[in-house]
């Protein structure tokens, strides 16, 4: 029996009704406190960072620094910086969108 790709798998197996709303609330919020306010409810302290710290690590990444450089400048690990790699290469196109934002919030 022929293995159904990964990536397909995991999305079907997370994207639920209880995501699906998620991602609902999530797009229709415009105001950053709000937004943040339902982080802190929904995540910890440690989880807001962390995620966080990969978007510093794929903005520096995309700038082209080194693992080394941006080990020193976010403190992510390794281990951290080549998932973010990963998902820059191979991922579902999130952190680019997201790249995308943050370079037109600067222009």
């Amino acid at each position: 029996m022929a293995e159904k790709p990964k990536g397909q798998d995991v999305r079907a197996d997370i994207r639920k009704p209880e995501v699906e709303d998620l991602l609902c609330v999530l797009a229709q919020l415009d105001d950053a406190d709000t937004i943040f306010a339902l982080l802190e409810d929904l995540f910890t302290i440690r989880e807001i960072r962390e995620t966080s710290q990969r978007l510093a690590v794929a903005r520096l990444l995309d700038q082209g620094l080194s693992y080394a450089a941006i080990e020193a400048q976010t403190g992510a690990s390794a281990t951290t910086i080549a998932r973010v790699s990963k998902c820059l290469t191979y991922g579902s196109g999130g952190y680019e969108a997201a790249l995308d934002i943050l370079e037109s919030q600067e222009s």
